[in-house]
C-alpha cells in the first residue's frame, strides 16, 4: 500500500493523501513537457558545430571557421547575429505564447494547454527537420517557442496541483529532471549525428525531437486535469471524484472544501493580472521575478545552449568539444536527482544558498584558468587545464541542476493563490523567457567582447542572488499549497507588512 501523507489545515483538519500510483504516472506523462524543452535547449548548440549545418544556413560562420582568418578567432570565429538568432527565435516565441497560455490554462486547463504544448512541438518539429532554408528552420523554431511557452505555463501548475504537500517538490522538480535529460538525450544524439556521413546528421538531430513531442502529446490526452482546474472550471462533481482518484481515498472532503473556497475567491477576480500587482501578492511576484532574473544570469543556458562551441571555442577538437557536452548533460541529469531526494527534506532554501557558493567558485576558477591561458588568437591551454575547465563547468552544472534549475520552477508554482495562480505562472515563464532570450541572442558577442571576462560578469550576478535568498525567500518545505499566505507570508520577517490588506479582509 501507498503511503499516507498529512498536511494539517489552518483549522487542524488533516488532508489525507497517499502516494498514488495515477499520480506518479500523471505527473511522469506531465513532465514530458520539460523533456522537450531541455532537448531544445541541447540540440540547437549541437548542430551550430556541425559543419556541414553551418556549411547549409550559415555559410558566413562556415567559411570563418574553415579560413582560420576570424579575428580574435579563439572568442570570436562563431560571432554572428543570424546564428544567435537560430537559438533565441525559441524564446522570443515562448514569450509571446505565454499570454495566450495564461488564457488557456486558466479557461481550458492545464491538461488541454499542455495538448496544445504538443502540437506546436510536433509541427516545429517537422519544420526543423525538413528544413531547405533560413526562413523555415526560424519557423521551424518560433513554433517550438510556442511550444514551450503553453508547455512552461501548464506543466508546473499541474504538477503542484497534482502533488500530496509531502512531496509535492519532489514531483514538481520532475519537469526540471526531464529538461535535463533533454538536454543529455540531445547531446548524446548530436554526438552520434556528427558522425553521419553526407552531411544530413543535423537533420536527425532536429528530427528527433518529434521522440518527447509525441510523448508529451499522448500524456495530455491520457491523464486527468487538476482537481483545481476543474473546480474552478465549475465541475465540481468532476473535480471531487478526480481529488479522489488522485489521493487514494474517499476522505477529501477538507482539502475539497478548501479548493471551493479557494476557487470561489478566484472567481470574484475579473483581472487575474491586476490582481498581481495587488499589495497581498506583491511576496510571491516580486520572488518569482527574481528568480527567473537570477536564474538566467547564473550563466547557466549559456553554457548549455553553447556547450558544444564553447568548448570548441576553448580549443577541444569537433568531437571533443561535443563529447564533453555530453559530460556536462550527465552531470546535469544526476545531480537533479539529489534534487528530487533532497527539496522535501532539507528546503528550497539551504540547496539555493549552498548552490550559490558552490556556482561563485567554480566561475571565479574558469575565469582565472582562461584569463591565464587563453589568449585572443593563441591558445596555450595545456591538456591539464583543459580538464579543469570541464570539471568547473560540471560543478557549476551540478550545483545549479539541484537548486536554481528546479527551484526557479517550483517556488513560483506553489506560492501564489489559486486566483492569480495562472497569470503569475505567465509572469514567471514571460521573465524566463525574456532574460532566457537576452542571454542566447547576446552569449556569443559577449564572449567575443568580454572574453574571460564574461565568466567574471556571471559570478557577480550569482553573488547577488545568494544574497537575496538569505534575507528575502522564505521557506515553503511542507506547507499546503493554499496556505501559503497564512504560513509563509504572514510570518516571514519583511514580507509580512505586505499582508495587511489580508488581515483587513479577514
Amino acid at each position: 500500500m501507498p503511503a499516507a501523507a498529512f498536511a494539517v489545515a489552518p483549522g487542524g483538519v488533516e488532508f489525507e493523501a497517499k502516494i498514488t500510483p495515477v499520480v506518479m504516472i500523471s505527473c511522469i506523462l506531465a513532465a514530458t513537457g520539460g523533456l522537450m524543452f531541455g532537448y531544445d535547449i541541447g540540440v540547437s548548440g549541437g548542430v551550430t558545430s556541425m559543419p556541414s549545418f553551418l556549411r547549409e544556413f550559415f555559410p558566413v560562420v562556415y567559411e570563418r571557421i574553415q579560413s582560420h582568418e576570424a579575428e580574435d578567432s579563439n572568442y570570436c570565429k562563431y560571432d554572428n547575429e543570424s546564428l544567435q538568432l537560430f537559438t533565441s527565435s525559441l524564446y522570443l516565441a515562448a514569450l509571446t505564447a505565454t499570454f495566450f497560455a495564461s488564457y488557456t490554462t486558466t479557461v481550458l486547463g492545464r491538461k488541454h494547454t499542455m495538448l496544445i504544448a504538443g502540437i506546436f512541438f510536433i509541427v516545429g518539429t517537422v519544420l526543423n527537420a525538413t528544413a531547405v532554408s533560413l526562413l523555415m528552420l526560424i519557423l521551424g523554431r518560433i513554433s517550438l517557442g510556442c511550444g514551450v511557452g503553453f508547455a512552461n505555463q501548464a506543466v508546473p501548475l499541474f504538477l503542484s496541483e497534482i502533488a500530496p504537500t509531502r512531496i509535492r517538490g519532489a514531483l514538481n522538480i520532475l519537469f526540471q529532471f526531464n529538461v535535463t535529460l533533454g538536454i543529455l538525450f540531445a547531446n548524446l544524439v548530436n554526438y552520434g549525428t556528427s558522425k553521419i556521413g553526407g552531411g544530413w546528421g543535423w537533420r536527425v538531430s532536429l528530427g528527433l525531437a518529434g521522440v518527447p513531442a509525441l510523448l508529451l502529446t499522448l500524456g495530455a490526452i491520457l491523464v486527468d486535469d487538476t482537481p483545481n482546474s476543474l473546480i474552478e472550471r465549475g465541475h465540481l462533481e468532476k473535480g471531487k471524484s478526480v481529488l479522489k482518484k488522485i489521493r487514494g481515498t474517499n476522505n477529501v472532503e477538507p482539502e475539497y472544501m478548501e479548493i471551493v473556497e479557494a476557487s470561489r475567491i478566484a472567481q470574484a477576480v475579473k483581472h487575474p493580472f491586476k490582481s498581481l500587482l495587488k499589495r497581498q501578492n506583491r511576496p510571491p511576484f516580486v520572488i518569482a521575478v527574481m528568480l527567473q532574473i537570477f536564474q538566467q544570469f547564473t550563466g547557466i543556458n549559456a553554457i548549455m545552449f553553447y556547450a558544444p562551441v564553447l568548448f570548441s571555442t576553448l580549443g577541444f577538437g569537433s568531437d571533443a568539444s561535443l563529447y564533453s557536452s555530453v559530460i556536462t548533460g550527465a552531470v546535469n541529469v544526476l545531480s537533479t536527482l539529489v534534487s528530487i531526494y533532497s527539496v522535501d527534506k532539507l528546503g528550497r532554501r539551504v540547496l539555493l544558498i549552498e548552490a550559490g557558493v558552490q556556482m561563485f567558485i567554480s566561475q571565479m576558477i574558469i575565469a582565472v584558468v582562461l584569463g591565464l591561458k587563453l589568449d585572443d588568437n593563441t591558445n596555450n591551454m595545456s591538456r591539464g587545464m583543459a580538464i579543469v575547465v570541464v570539471l568547473m563547468v560540471c560543478t557549476f552544472v551540478s550545483s545549479f541542476a539541484w537548486s536554481w534549475g528546479p527551484l526557479g520552477w517550483l517556488i513560483p508554482s506553489e506560492t501564489f493563490p489559486l486566483e492569480a495562480r495562472s497569470a503569475g505562472q505567465s509572469v514567471t515563464v514571460c521573465v524566463n523567457m525574456v532574460f532566457t532570450f537576452v542571454i542566447a541572442q547576446s552569449f556569443l558577442s559577449m564572449l567575443c567582447h568580454m572574453k574571460f571576462g564574461i565568466f567574471l560578469f556571471f559570478s557577480g550576478w550569482v553573488f547577488m542572488m545568494s544574497v537575496f535568498v538569505v534575507f528575502l525567500v522564505p521557506e515553503t518545505k511542507g506547507v499546503p499549497i493554499e496556505e501559503m499566505t497564512e504560513r509563509v507570508w504572514k510570518r516571514h520577517w519583511f514580507w509580512k507588512r505586505f499582508m495587511n490588506d489580508v488581515y483587513e479582509k479577514v
